[in-house]
């Protein structure tokens, strides 16, 4: 008979996502993970396979905080204001304690060597996709908008995205507001 846990996984990977988003992937290791999630290496391997599937739970929880910010510019019916609102969302979503993370999908992919993980770029991979279709989508509520170019504004928009989440870890507020604001002027 199979022994019942002693642990909430959600809880667990929520203090995983942390650890990762503050070390990244490569960094940790499943002793960090043990001491950090409050388990033992046998509940980690057991409940989640390896590193590798607790960092994928951790994508997944990561997915679902997002939601409060990627849900309000799918409902968004104000183009790329609300595309630009879900910039300056973001900003707030990724602080804590008053300090700037950056987003756990960009640093993971600035982090991974090109000959990383196949299955976790796949996973970060549609994590970006799924925001990039989100921006096609209110590009399209533009006036005279094309697929086409809401596809390569929507490229725009995502690089600077990714450099928002960088730069957010160093520059202030006011730079981060220039920045954004910058950025919508070109759209």
């Amino acid at each position: 008979m199979a022994r019942k846990k002693q642990y909430n996984e959600e809880e667990v990977i929520e203090k995983a996502t942390a650890l990762f988003w503050r070390n990244g992937y490569e960094a940790t290791t499943v002793r960090m993970l043990e001491k950090e999630m409050g388990i033992n290496q046998f509940s980690i391997y057991s409940s989640f396979g390896n590193k590798q599937g607790v960092f994928l739970e951790s994508i997944n929880a990561y997915k679902k905080r997002i939601r409060s910010i990627t849900d309000k510019l799918s409902k968004s019916n104000n183009g790329k204001e609300g595309i630009k609102q879900y910039f300056y969302d973001f900003l707030e979503f990724a602080k804590e304690d008053d300090k700037n993370r950056g987003c756990l999908v960009t640093n993971t992919v600035n982090e991974i060597k090109e000959d990383g993980d196949p299955v976790i770029m796949e996973q970060l991979m549609d994590f970006a996709n799924d925001i990039k279709q989100l921006f096609v989508d209110n590009l399209l509520q533009e006036k005279g908008n094309t697929v086409e170019e809401a596809a390569r504004q929507s490229n725009y928009l995502m690089n600077s995205l990714l450099g928002l989440s960088v730069s957010s870890k160093v520059f202030d507020q006011s730079q981060l507001n220039d920045t954004i604001e910058f950025t919508f002027l070109n759209i």
